[in-house]
C-alpha cells in the first residue's frame, strides 16, 4: 500500500509529492503514513496545511504524519510541534532515497548541490505530467520567502530531462508541463550555460513523440530569444504563457524588487501576439501590497485589459516573516481582500471575453475526466454531449461558453 499525500502550493510541489510517494513507499512507509507537503507563499497556505495535519491527527490517531515542503524547511520546529507529527524532512532532503530510511534528525540548510530529481512516471489523478527543470531562486523579491525554503537556483541537466520526458510519453502522458521555482533561470549552473529556450528546443527535437509541451509560470524579465522563436515556430509548444507579473504599477514593482516594468510587460504581450496571434496570457497578481494606493491598484486593473490577460491567479498580499515588505506600511487586510475580489472579477470578465472569442474555433482538448479537459490555451472545456477518456487528445469545435468555460462538440 502507498502512503497518503496531501499537497499544498505550486506545480513543483505536485511533482515532488509524486516523487516522494514512491520514495516513501520504497522505504516502507505504507498506508499508515500521511505525507504533508507544505507551502509558504501565503499565510493562508500555511494555515490550510496546519488544519489538514490537525484533521489527520484527529480522524486517524494512529497515522504517522511526515511533514516537508517550504514552510517546514523555514520553521521545522513549529511544524514538528503539531499533533501527530512524527517527523519533519527538509526540502533539500525529501527527494533523496536515504532521507526516508535514515533516523529523524535536524533539518539542514539547503546546499547548492547538483540537481538530480528522481524519475517520476505516475501522477495520480492527473492527465498531464510535470517535469522539474529547475529548483530554487537567486532573486530576492521583497515579499517572498521561497528562497529560504528552496535555496539557490539549480538546473536539471538536459540528458535527465530527455530521459524523464521519454519515460512520461511511454507511460501514456500526452502533455508535459515544465515546472520549477524560476524556470526562466534555467542553465547558468550547467556546462555551456544553456538557456531555457535552448533546453526546450533540444527537448522537443529529441522527444518527437511528445505531443504537447507547456511552460509553468515564468518571469517576464527573462524570456530568451530561443524561447521567442519556439513560440512562433513550434506547434507542440502550447500557445499559453503564465507570467509572474505580480503588479501593474511601476512604483509598486520597484518596491517589490521585480525586474520588469509596466512598459516591459505590455511590450512582452505585444510581441507574443505578433508571433502567435492566438496566444493566451495569464498572470500572477498581488492585491494590497504595502503602500499600494487606489491609483496603484487602478494601474494594475488597467493592465489586465491593456495586456490582454485572460487567466489570472490573484493573491491578497500576505506578510511573510523576515521579508522587507513586512516592515513597509501595510494596507489594511479588509482592503486587500476587497481589492483582490475586484481583481478576480476583472479576471473572470477577461476570461469570458477570451472564451467567447473561441466560439466556432476548433480546439485540441486533453481530457482529464469524463467529458472535461483543457484546450491548448489552458481554457477549461467540456463536451456538450458524450464522454472523453482521461489522457485522450481530441479535436473539438467550440459551440458555446458558460461560467465553467468552453462548451464543445466533436469537430
Amino acid at each position: 500500500m502507498m502512503p497518503e499525500v496531501l499537497t499544498f502550493g505550486c506545480r513543483l510541489n505536485a511533482f515532488e509529492s509524486a516523487a516522494m510517494r514512491g520514495l516513501a513507499a520504497a522505504a516502507g512507509h505504507g498506508a499508515g503514513t500521511v505525507l504533508v507537503n507544505t507551502c509558504a507563499v501565503t499565510a493562508e497556505a500555511e494555515a490550510q496545511a496546519r488544519q489538514a495535519i490537525r484533521r489527520v491527527a484527529r480522524e486517524k490517531p494512529g497515522a504517522r504524519i511526515i511533514v516537508t515542503g517550504c514552510a517546514a524547511q523555514i520553521a521545522p520546529d513549529t511544524w514538528a510541534a503539531l499533533p501527530g507529527v512524527a517527523r519533519v524532512i527538509g526540502n533539500g532532503e525529501k527527494l533523496k532515497p536515504e532521507a526516508w530510511v535514515a533516523p529523524a534528525g535536524p533539518v539542514p540548510a539547503i546546499e547548492a548541490a547538483p540537481l538530480a530529481p528522481p524519475l517520476v512516471t505516475e501522477f495520480a489523478g492527473r492527465a498531464r505530467a510535470m517535469l522539474q527543470v529547475q529548483q530554487g531562486c537567486d532573486h530576492r523579491c521583497t515579499f517572498c520567502v521561497i528562497p529560504q525554503g528552496r535555496g539557490p537556483s539549480r538546473s536539471v541537466p538536459l540528458g535527465q530531462l530527455v530521459e524523464q520526458a521519454r519515460a512520461l510519453v511511454a507511460a501514456g502522458y500526452r502533455e508535459v508541463v515544465l515546472t520549477g521555482v524560476d524556470i526562466a533561470s534555467y542553465g547558468p549552473d550547467l556546462p555551456g550555460r544553456p538557456t531555457l529556450g535552448q533546453a526546450v528546443r533540444r527537448l522537443l527535437a529529441l522527444v518527437p513523440e511528445l505531443p504537447r509541451l507547456r511552460l509553468s509560470s515564468i518571469d517576464p524579465a527573462a524570456l530568451d530569444e530561443d524561447l521567442w522563436r519556439l513560440l512562433a515556430e513550434e506547434a507542440r509548444l502550447m500557445p499559453h504563457l503564465h507570467l509572474s507579473l505580480q503588479h501593474g504599477d511601476d512604483l509598486i514593482l520597484k518596491r517589490m524588487r521585480r525586474r520588469h516594468s509596466r512598459a516591459g510587460a505590455l511590450a512582452l504581450a505585444r510581441r507574443a501576439r505578433a508571433l502567435r496571434p492566438d496566444i493566451a496570457l495569464g498572470a500572477d497578481l498581488i492585491a494590497g501590497f504595502p503602500t499600494e494606493t487606489e491609483a496603484h491598484f487602478a494601474a494594475m486593473l488597467a493592465l489586465v485589459e491593456e495586456a490582454g490577460l485572460s487567466f489570472l491567479h490573484v493573491f491578497p498580499y500576505s506578510e511573510r516573516p523576515g521579508t522587507p515588505a513586512e516592515r513597509m506600511p501595510q494596507v489594511p487586510v479588509p482592503l486587500r481582500r476587497e481589492r483582490a475580489a475586484r481583481l478576480r472579477e476583472a479576471g473572470r470578465q477577461a476570461a469570458r471575453r477570451f472564451q467567447e472569442g473561441r466560439i466556432g474555433a476548433e480546439e485540441r482538448v486533453l481530457f482529464e475526466a469524463s467529458g472535461r479537459g483543457h484546450s491548448e490555451h489552458f481554457a477549461p472545456v467540456r463536451l456538450a454531449e458524450g464522454r472523453g477518456q482521461a489522457g485522450e487528445l481530441r479535436r473539438l469545435r467550440v459551440v458555446g461558453v458558460d461560467d465553467q468555460g468552453l462548451i464543445a462538440e466533436a469537430a
